[in-house]
């Protein structure tokens, strides 16, 4: 099992495929939560935090490389990774020019959860990174306000 638990959104409208996904990744410790539609998919991304939306390139109300453009314009941390059966280089360069991390093409699941994994962890660290450097930037900051300030202090004489 992972730890922490991670949370995926599937993004699929073949509810056999999703019954499949979600009982493959409940047994490596990851939830799932499965949307048939993009529509369907915004309303559980309004309400829930996701660790990765695993994407189908055929959706019935817009396809998985707008959706997935779509999901980059708001969230560009959270990995996406297309789980579909369009299997053309094209697919594949579509997915990545919409700003998917990866792709697997249908009914390949070996590696799946590893890649799923690993584009999780990846994401968590840069994350992490990001707040690092933001906290690092705000704390010099403070201290060149405090600097400036005991400068100007000095320079008044009242230091």
């Amino acid at each position: 099992m992972l730890s922490p638990p991670f949370r995926v959104l599937c993004v699929d409208d073949e509810a056999d495929a999703c019954a499949m996904l979600s009982a493959l990744l409940k047994l490596s410790g990851i939830e799932c939560e499965c949307a048939e539609s993009a529509a369907e998919a915004r309303k559980l991304i309004s309400t829930s935090r996701f660790d990765l939306y695993l994407l189908d390139a055929w959706l019935p109300d817009l396809d998985g490389f707008e959706f997935c453009r779509q999901l980059r314009a708001i969230d560009s941390i959270t990995p996406i990774l297309f789980y579909s059966g369009a299997a053309y280089d094209s697919d594949r360069q579509r997915a990545f020019a919409a700003g998917a991390n990866a792709y697997i093409v249908k009914p390949e699941v070996e590696g799946l959860v590893e890649t799923m994994a690993g584009l999780i962890i990846e994401a968590r660290e840069s994350a992490m990174k990001l707040r690092s450097t933001a906290l690092s930037n705000l704390i010099e900051a403070n201290r060149r306000a405090k600097f400036s300030e005991l400068s100007a202090a000095k320079a008044g004489g009242s230091f």
